[in-house]
């Protein structure tokens, strides 16, 4: 008899093998993905999220996907007529622009992105904060100068009602969330940043893990120095660096800090231009991005007599 002949297909099963222990400790976890930047406009990116957000499914997490769209929202903005102004790195919303952003998130990005999902079976559903209460906001007024400024329709999250997301996820149904919310105040709609609400929920869900895609390779501990990415840090670690970010990484770090200060054991940001990025954060031992975890629990004297 010739020896066992050597498959090509071999290296495949080992790729599975490896996932093993993640699928393992993730499943049954609920996992909390905020959808942006590039993989949101490019179509060979949008598919592979797609089949990543799926096969989660399948490997029996629970993703729930929230997504903004500010690319968009610029150029319907632009469509109209109606000019993208910007204060303290927020977008300046009127009414008018107000109701562009709410057609934009709930009637073009959310379809083609449920779209997407569905192409693997009846899986997502799409909704928005107002729905069921899911987000209620009021209005947010930045600080600039030392003065409150107003800047329209954008929202500052008073509270998440998780009730409608969680039926979803215990009937199998993988969420698709647009980040606008009303107002029980004034009853007007908001547009809420995409990052904070994914980082809200993340937290309400009691979610293990947040996911944020980028545009770049996670946190970099040198910026323009140096490309150098840090792998992991705590969420005072994190604390201290929030000052020197660049403002759009503001909004993520901050979104991360505030699901790992509140009950989510990972946040990561990731490199949402790496096709399958999603998959190869969560079942590889290298992982990509960058990685934000709790502060480790203070030693107590019950564990120093554990350890003598």
């Amino acid at each position: 008899m010739s020896a066992a002949r050597k498959h090509t297909a071999l290296p495949k099963a080992q790729i599975l093998i490896e996932a093993l222990p993640w699928l393992t400790r993730h499943n049954g976890r609920t996992v909390v993905i905020k959808f942006g930047g590039n993989a949101m406009i490019d179509e060979e990116l949008k598919a592979a999220f797609a089949q990543d957000v799926v096969f989660l499914r399948h490997a029996g997490l629970k993703p729930v996907v929230v997504h903004g769209g500010g690319p968009q929202i610029s150029a319907q903005l632009d469509k109209q007529g109606l000019v993208s102004e910007f204060k303290a790195g927020l977008r300046v919303t009127t009414p008018e622009a107000m109701d562009v952003v709410r057609m934009v998130l709930a009637g073009q990005v959310q379809r083609e992105l449920v779209g997407l999902l569905n192409q693997h079976g009846p899986l997502a559903v799409g909704m928005t904060g107002e729905d069921a209460h899911t987000i209620t906001a009021t209005q947010h007024r930045p600080v600039i100068d030392g003065e409150s400024v107003d800047i329209g329709r954008v929202g500052e999250i008073t509270s998440i009602d998780t009730g409608a997301i969680q039926a979803l996820l215990d009937d199998g149904r993988i969420p698709v969330v647009s980040s606008i919310a009303r107002s029980a105040e004034d009853n007007h709609v908001y547009n809420v940043n995409a990052d904070t609400a994914a980082a809200a929920l993340a937290a309400a869900l009691n979610a293990e893990t947040l996911m944020v895609l980028t545009d770049v390779e996670g946190l970099y501990e040198d910026w323009p120095n140096s490309d150098d990415v840090i792998s992991r840090l705590t969420a005072t670690e994190l604390e201290k660096l929030l000052p020197d970010l660049s403002s759009g990484m503001v909004p993520k770090m901050q979104g991360c800090l505030h699901a790992v200060r509140n009950g989510v054991e990972t946040a990561r940001v990731i490199d949402g231009r790496v096709q399958h990025s999603i998959l190869l954060e969560i079942f590889t031992d290298e992982g990509i991005g960058t990685m934000v975890v709790p502060d480790p629990a203070p030693a107590t004297a019950d564990d120093a007599e554990g350890e003598s």
